[in-house]
């Protein structure tokens, strides 16, 4: 998860009257029974990123040998492939520089993405969503971050381009689709109307936004742009109360990110569907006890 500047959302001040008004048109969730085997469902951050590189083959593979379903991000390089890859830029997770929008896909398979976190990871790649894809939906679901586009950049290319890669894997009934970005979910509903949208959301405590923007985040006010069938919220806003109101809607309900055993057990007793972790092994020891 992330709370970087959400692009594409500015400007909301002209708008927030009548979003607040577009609010209020109902929305019901479609179920999503066949993504939630379990319940509370397991989902490995970034695949897992506690125990190997964030958003590499590694952590997929860590995830998927555990049987549980994984996130991971995706944003286009600057010939619009959807690269697995977390930040704006190449810096964190690289040993290459520069933003990925501006980088050729070409160049950017040439770069290790695992020696930032250790010596022994050296020779992991950054993946392309096709190929991920394809290796793991057969064997567990996949949920799918969409990072908002550049420089205030319209939706529509990058969610054109992750339904292709969706498409060309024939995945369509094994990924969830999210992002904080109403607009990205929009777009990715005017492609795949059938593929199950989750909308990412939390406090925006630390996020380059207006409080206004903050607020119509964080209340689901664009939730009749998104139109979500699951509610993918911060961790630490959920209580009993929302959460059971929320379900109720019939949403389901998934936290992000949860590393510590008592905050696990806290979501869980409220009645989450699932918990986003960079431990999904912790996880499933604490639910099983």
């Amino acid at each position: 998860m992330s709370r970087r500047p959400l692009a594409g959302l500015r400007p909301l001040a002209a708008s927030l009257i009548a979003t607040a008004a577009a609010a209020c048109v109902p929305h019901t969730p479609r179920p999503t029974d066949k993504l939630f085997p379990t319940s509370p469902m397991v989902i490995g951050h970034r695949g897992a990123a506690g125990l190997a590189p964030e958003n590499t083959d590694a952590a997929f593979k860590v995830a998927a040998d555990l049987g549980v379903a994984f996130e991971l991000d995706v944003t286009l390089s600057a010939d619009g492939v959807p690269v697995v890859i977390h930040d704006d830029s190449l810096d964190r997770t690289t040993n290459g520089a520069g933003y990925v929008d501006e980088a050729l896909w070409a160049n950017i398979a040439e770069l290790d993405a695992g020696v930032f976190l250790d010596a022994k990871w050296e020779g992991q790649r950054v993946p392309r969503l096709e190929d991920v894809l394809r290796t793991y939906t057969p064997k567990v679901v996949v949920n799918i971050e969409i990072k908002s586009p550049r420089d205030d950049k319209p939706p529509w290319e990058v969610a054109r381009k992750v339904v292709a890669a969706i498409d060309a894997a024939g995945a369509r009934d094994r990924v969830i689709v999210t992002s904080f970005n109403p607009y990205v979910l929009s777009a990715c509903r005017e492609y795949a109307p059938d593929v199950r949208r989750g909308q990412l959301y939390g406090r925006f405590k630390d996020a380059d936004l207006k409080f206004y923007e903050k607020w119509v985040l964080r209340n689901l006010m664009l939730n009749s742009k998104a139109v979500p069938d699951l509610l993918v919220a911060e961790a630490e806003m959920l209580r009993p109360r929302y959460v059971a109101k929320m379900k109720d809607r019939g949403y389901r309900i998934i936290a992000w990110t949860v590393n510590d055993p008592d905050e696990m057990k806290r979501v869980v007793a409220m009645g989450v569907d699932g918990i986003i972790t960079d431990r999904p092994d912790m996880a499933l020891k604490v639910l099983a006890r």
